[in-house]
């Protein structure tokens, strides 16, 4: 299923509303890497592949926009164990 991921640049977040619900993934940048510190899907959404589109926008974007990524959030840490494509992203 495709979700309506904004990047709300003012929060430091991407985020999708659902059945008025708001699900994000929130970072810190620092220069040139985006620290990924937190995903959040309320309980009532959780299954429906809502954090992995949030997770791929925020991996888009960081290789579109020349950033690198430290994912300290589990869940993004084991997304991109998943999708090795997004290797060259994080930063070392």
């Amino acid at each position: 299923m495709e979700y309506n991921v904004v990047h709300n640049e003012e929060l430091s977040r991407f985020e999708t509303k659902i059945e008025g619900l708001i699900s994000l993934v929130d970072y810190r940048k620092i220069d040139d890497v985006l620290v990924v510190t937190h995903t959040g899907v309320p309980r009532e959404l959780e299954g429906k592949g809502i954090a992995a589109a949030l997770t791929k926008t925020l991996l888009d974007y960081a290789r579109e926009n020349g950033y690198r990524v430290r994912p300290v959030c589990p869940y993004t840490k084991a997304y991109i164990q998943r999708h090795p494509e997004y290797v060259d992203v994080v930063k070392k």
